[in-house]
């Protein structure tokens, strides 16, 4: 059993990773005054313009570019670990991968997550300048006794990418922490909220959702805890939200709802 205290910032990047990285630097010295011991970002929180175009591909940077080198920075000065969208490099010159980093409070990688589900619905289409992660991923850290697994914005939409990463044979994770940039438009919070709470009911497992600010994104960032209760929960607006993550709870929730262990199907990466 353990606990681990989550912090969720929640804001706008702009087209501009150096301010951004300020951006995560203010954020990272909240928690941490707060008592967080992982401070989680949106998706793209190194660099975001409206259309994902050849704008996107020129900022985007290796993990060992100034960006990520300069989280590194960061979780070391400040004591925190951390979970950061950023955009980065691809091979093909012309494209850039969608990723999570997560930095241990040493200032060591943990796991660097691309996203597998690239957004080619409601009108956009993000396979025209990203390459997609290789969909037998399974990006889980340890963070103080507690693991942590990853998955990016539209993954929400697909429930076995959660269902690995809970499952106790795959990831075990005990949190799955999830930013985005999910766009608005009519009936977006609503979905957005409903599949993060369903993805905690399912799988028995805390659950944080960051989002993107307007104009573009929702905010919404909320933790729900392994029944599907909200435990804190944004607005609109930018700002941070705090909770503790408590295994026990979990626990308590499994020995009542023992869902995972009474399934009777096996998901596995399609080729």
């Amino acid at each position: 059993m353990g606990t681990l205290t989550i912090a969720a910032a929640q804001f706008a990047p702009v087209d501009d990773p150096a301010v951004n990285l300020e951006t995560v630097r203010a954020a990272a010295v909240d928690a941490a005054a707060r008592g967080a011991d992982l401070l989680v970002t949106p998706e793209y929180t190194s660099y975001f313009t409206a259309d994902i175009d050849d704008r996107f591909v020129a900022a985007a940077q290796r993990l060992d570019g100034t960006f990520v080198t300069g989280l590194l920075d960061i979780a070391r000065e400040v004591g925190i670990a951390l979970v950061v969208g950023v955009a980065e490099t691809a091979d093909e010159a012309d494209r850039f991968r969608n990723t999570l980093v997560a930095v241990l409070p040493d200032g060591s990688i943990a796991v660097a997550y691309r996203k597998v589900h690239l957004y080619d619905a409601f009108g956009s289409k993000e396979s025209d300048r990203i390459d997609p992660g290789d969909p037998g991923q399974l990006p889980v850290f340890e963070l103080d006794g507690v693991r942590i697994g990853l998955e990016t914005c539209y993954d929400l939409r697909f429930p076995e990418v959660t269902r690995r990463l809970a499952a106790p044979e795959h990831g075990a994770a005990d949190v799955v922490v999830l930013p985005a940039e999910w766009v608005r438009g009519p009936g977006k919070e609503h979905h957005w909220r409903t599949l993060l709470t369903a993805r905690a009911i399912e799988n028995t497992v805390w659950v944080v959702g960051v989002g993107q600010t307007p104009p573009i994104g929702i905010g919404g960032s909320v933790v729900l805890d392994p029944s599907g209760v909200a435990v804190v929960a944004a607005g609109a607006v930018p700002g941070m939200i705090v909770a503790t993550i408590d295994t026990a709870v979990t626990d308590a929730v499994r020995r009542t709802n023992p869902s995972l262990a009474l399934r009777r199907y096996e998901v596995a990466p399609r080729p």
